[in-house]
């Protein structure tokens, strides 16, 4: 299987790209969109809350530190590339590193 577009190993750190509405009902992965992987988020884009909380429900999903999740890319777009080191569970989709 090969890896999908939306995201890349760099040793152990994996960097996912984001296509990413806020306000929605639910938290939740939707799936590949336009080369990224389209989440929806609750909070709202205001004054960084939708990164942060991005990040915080990343580093929940992942089973990894809050502190172990970062914005690369994208603060003020809706494409977003984020940075998770040693994630101890995966998205769907993300094959782990060979």
């Amino acid at each position: 299987m090969t890896p999908a577009a939306w995201y890349a190993w760099h040793e152990q750190t994996l960097v996912l790209t984001l296509w990413v509405q806020p306000r929605a009902k639910r938290d939740e992965i939707v799936g590949p969109h336009a080369g990224a992987l389209k989440v929806r988020i609750t909070s709202p884009p205001v004054d960084g809350k939708a990164n942060a909380h991005l990040c915080a429900w990343f580093a929940e999903l992942c089973g990894v530190a809050k502190n172990q999740v970062a914005l690369h890319s994208g603060s003020t777009d809706r494409r977003k590339r984020i940075r998770i080191h040693q994630p101890r569970t995966l998205p769907p989709g993300v094959i782990p590193p060979p």
